[in-house]
């Protein structure tokens, strides 16, 4: 049954029994092809973030930022996130803590991960991320660091293109779209499949590849995607996981167990935060 995770934030569904020990790493099944448990995870707030709410209050054409998108770091409160998640991952069992860590090479990714990986056993032997540009955030081409007023009036023709394709096909000169996500995701489960089956694999991306990974694992069609969207934008170092579920479909699969949480935020003092990546373009 599923509950409520905090005020305003999806669900959490009650985690299955463990499946039965075999040769394979801890908790896998024999022949099995996916990982053990998977979490993705949103990146801390960046100073992006911060940047971008500031410009949208103020109307501006730009968002003042002085480093390109794949430099921008976490602010204060997002290095705070990122250890309260990690002391969250401390206090999971032994045997169900991350053993994979990979994430965006983007700079507040990467140190998101780094910061969570310090935070599961301080001064303890620690993961390494594994940095892969196949989970870097949608880029944005020429929208890139506009707000949303920016976009309405520096490309009004495309403001309009935009509303009447829908974002999950549209692609701004020089971006992508939401479908160029998904198809270099496509690829990221054929290595999770390939390199980490029976693994506990944690990933730390970015909004956009959040929602995508979420349309891959669950599913969804277009509409149902975009509804996730419109509901809400993924909190930073929010928490979405899957266990592989040996009953789901023919030799089983990856099942939805928490979406969207943020509880290890609230344990940890840091308070949960929620806005879209710098260039991104206005919800529809």
């Amino acid at each position: 049954m599923a509950q409520r995770a905090g005020p305003g934030y999806n669900l959490r569904v009650t985690e299955i029994a463990a499946v039965a020990r075999t040769a394979a790493p801890a908790g896998a099944t024999q022949g099995q092809k996916w990982p053990q448990r998977l979490w993705i995870v949103r990146h801390g707030q960046s100073a992006g973030n911060v940047a971008r709410d500031a410009a949208e209050s103020a109307r501006a054409t730009w968002i003042d930022l002085a480093t390109r998108d794949v430099d921008t770091p976490l602010s204060a409160l997002g290095e705070r996130q990122a250890r309260a998640l990690g002391a969250w991952f401390g206090g999971l069992p032994d045997d169900r803590r991350p053993t994979v860590v990979l994430s965006s090479p983007y700079v507040r990714s990467m140190r998101s991960a780094e910061l969570i990986v310090e935070s599961v056993v301080p001064g303890a032997v620690r993961l390494a991320p594994i940095a892969d540009e196949r989970l870097r955030e949608k880029e944005f081409g020429i929208l890139d660091r506009m707000t949303t007023f920016g976009i309405r009036q520096t490309y009004p023709s495309l403001s309009e293109q935009r509303r009447h394709v829908g974002k999950f096909y549209f692609r701004p000169p020089g971006g992508e779209s939401w479908c160029d996500v998904i198809l270099r995701l496509r690829s990221v489960l054929d290595t999770l499949t390939r390199e980490y089956s029976g693994q506990s694999v944690l990933i730390v991306a970015h909004q956009v590849t959040v929602n995508c990974f979420r349309y891959l694992f669950e599913r969804m069609t277009e509409a149902d995607v975009l509804a996730l969207d419109r509901a809400g934008d993924v909190p930073n170092c929010g928490v979405t996981s899957y266990e592989f579920d040996p009953t789901e479909g023919t030799r089983g699969k990856l099942a939805l167990r928490m979406a969207n949480f943020v509880a290890p935020l609230l344990e940890g003092g840091a308070p949960v935060t929620s806005a879209p990546d710098v260039p991104a373009a206005p919800k529809s």
